[in-house]
């Protein structure tokens, strides 16, 4: 029953949440110069026609009628069509949104493996190699700009090894992809049984997902370095190593309790890759939903961006209520 109230009350904030975000970026997006109907019609096209355009838009009216509009056809479940790919938002962003999250979740795995042992060796190493190495590491991985790691990987691997393939979308041209069912490839893949596709799936995430996850690491390991420092040195760890407890036990203790700090951080991690790794997206041509975000911001196509926004928003609003769960089974202060 606690944990039913608890959820109640996460999700009673979810509406108004929902509506902020929604009416602030359509006011952003009202800002983005460029009118949808020239893009559309062309410079040539006349004043009429321009205005019967606008007019079938519904762009002819306020802003507060447009977003009446909008909103409108939003509970109806209508995201709007882009004119850019001549359809619906939402069935662009069922097949590209699967795309970037199959790369960020991946991503942030490695990352994972890659932060947390670090963090964990260099807070209790405190005079080791593996300290310096975290240090270093840690600074390196906050100044790089992702993508520019992105076009040396591709530059090593693909046009000298010659060992990667092309940077150019999420499997071979050659090769047949599988019948979209979840639009992730590799679980489309598996069950299709196509071990070929699934192959090249895995071999096109290879760069991209060390891109991203060798960047991202680096946060990861400073907060765990940071927490499990502060573990290790608390009373209650001190008192377990005087106990003569083994180290890997007192270690063990010492991470349990810097587990929500380590959650918040790769829930952050993981909101903002959802939009942020648009770049890493453009450089290995991904097609991902950030990437038709993009597009659709320079080509003053709205619907497209509204609807990323909202999907983005959703997410990550399931994400910090996951990340609310996870501290309610972790943290006994919060379920009492």
């Amino acid at each position: 029953m606690r944990i039913l109230r608890y959820i109640g009350r996460r999700f009673l904030f979810i509406g108004p949440q929902l509506f902020g975000i929604i009416l602030v970026s359509f006011l952003l997006v009202k800002l983005i110069p460029g009118d949808p109907a020239v893009m559309m019609l062309g410079p040539f096209a006349t004043e009429e026609q321009l205005a019967m355009l606008n007019e079938e838009m519904g762009l002819d009216g306020t802003i507060i009628d447009q977003f009446w509009i909008y909103l409108q056809n939003l509970v109806q479940g209508d995201l709007g069509t882009s004119w850019q790919t001549t359809k619906p938002v939402f069935d662009d962003l069922a097949i590209r949104f699967p795309a970037t999250l199959e790369l960020v979740t991946l991503s942030l795995l490695l990352a994972l493996l890659i932060g947390i042992p670090l963090g964990v060796a260099a807070a209790y190493f405190k005079r080791s190699i593996v300290k310096k190495f975290s240090d270093y590491y840690g600074l390196l991985a906050g100044s790089l700009p992702d993508f520019w790691l992105g076009l040396i990987l591709i530059y090593l691997f693909y046009t000298i090894m010659q060992v990667a393939p092309a940077p150019l979308g999420r499997i071979d041209f050659a090769v047949l992809p599988p019948a979209p069912v979840t639009n992730f490839l590799i679980i489309d893949s598996l069950i299709a049984g196509n071990w070929q596709a699934l192959w090249s799936t895995l071999g096109h995430l290879v760069l991209p997902v060390i891109t991203l996850a060798v960047i991202n690491a680096g946060p990861i390991l400073k907060m765990t370095q940071a927490t499990m420092e502060r573990m290790l040195e608390s009373d209650l760890i001190r008192y377990a190593e005087m106990c003569g407890l083994p180290k890997t036990t007192v270690i063990r203790k010492a991470f349990r309790n810097s587990l929500p700090s380590v959650v918040t951080i790769v829930s952050v991690l993981y909101g903002f890759l959802i939009g942020g790794a648009v770049l890493v997206e453009i450089v290995f041509s991904w097609g991902g939903a950030g990437q038709y975000a993009v597009q659709g911001v320079l080509n003053a196509d709205i619907n497209p961006v509204l609807g990323f926004v909202l999907f983005s928003a959703i997410l990550s609003l399931i994400i910090y209520l996951l990340v609310d769960l996870i501290y309610f089974a972790i943290d006994p202060r919060i379920r009492g």
